[in-house]
Parts: C-alpha cells; structure tokens; sequence
C-alpha cells in the first residue's frame, strides 16, 4: 500500500508538494558474501564474510517504509475539458519508518516500528485526470536509503547499518480536491 496527498499551489497548478508513504519489503538474502565491519562480542571485524541465517538475518518485511516529503512539477500534455493527460516529476527525500525481524548468532527480535534511517529518491508519473475530481495513474520510482539506526538482536543492543538502491512499479487511483476556482 501507499499513500500520497499533495497540493498544487500556483495559479497553473503545475507546482506542488506531497507528503507520501510507500510500503515496500526488503530482506537481506541468506548465505551471500557480504561485507562486514564492526564489533562483535568485543572482537573487530572487517572481512568478506558468509552470512549464514545463523550469523545474521535481517528483514524489513513489515515495512521498509518511505515517509517523504516531495516537490512536484507538473506537465500538461493533453487537455480537453472533463479529460487532462499529464506528466509529473517528483523528488524529495524523509525518513524510514520501519519494522525490522532480526536473529543475530541466535538472538532473534520479532520486530517494532521505529525510525531507522533516511531515504531520498525521485518518480516520473503518468496521470490521467477524469471529469476534474478523478484521476489514475502509473508512475516509476527510484530511491537511495540509508539505514543508520537498526537495532537487531532479541536486546536489541546491536546495529546494523546498510544502504541500498529500490526501484519500484507502482500505479494508483484517486480523488483530486479542487479549492478556488
């Protein structure tokens, strides 16, 4: 699921700004080499490392959650009275609210919500606008995120910080509200 509302503010309303939440799923896929740096039980480690379930599991599968804040620019491509076709940019960048289920060296957490990083990323949407008060649309979107604050473990006094690139698909219907004229 995703949520999105904005707002269209100059008087050709192709300028505006979104709040938006978007619901993905990410996980940490077992038994890959990855790069691992740290301290573990008071032991440095910086190495290529095989990361077996038993090591470590991670997984935002209750949310790998964008909450954004994004400016908007529209295009009209096409517009004829109760019918507009257009194109809108968006980009912005906020926080992740996410659930992350962890075991590490056996230590699970089940999970909670909770801010873990930041992510900043930009869409290309393609709109329909049916009779003024309607529209659908399709729309591509990349995204950079930064986890800077998961804690893993059952005590939950571990960290772990990564990063990662998403990409999704995503289409959509909705209500417009017009105010003013």
């Amino acid at each position: 699921y995703n949520l999105h509302a904005g707002y269209f503010f100059n008087d050709r309303r192709n300028l505006g700004i979104e709040v938006s939440w978007d619901h993905l799923k990410y996980v940490v896929n077992d038994n890959q080499v990855m790069r691992v740096s740290g301290n573990i039980r008071g032991r440095e480690i910086d190495k290529d490392t095989l990361v077996t379930p038993d090591f470590v599991h991670l997984q935002h599968t209750n949310g790998n959650n964008y909450l954004m804040i994004n400016l908007l620019k529209k295009y009209s491509l096409f517009k004829k009275k109760n019918i507009e076709f257009s194109v809108v940019g968006k980009y912005g960048a906020g926080a992740l609210i996410s659930f992350t289920i962890s075991t590490v060296l056996g230590s699970h957490d089940h999970g909670y919500f909770h801010y873990q990083g930041w992510v900043t990323g930009g869409a290309t949407e393609l709109k329909l606008d049916l009779f003024k008060y309607f529209y659908i649309s399709t729309s591509l979107q990349g995204a950079f995120v930064k986890y800077t604050h998961t804690t893993i473990g059952a005590d939950r006094e571990g960290r772990a910080k990564h990063h990662f690139y998403s990409l999704q698909y995503l289409y959509g219907a909705g209500f417009n509200l017009p105010f003013g004229k």
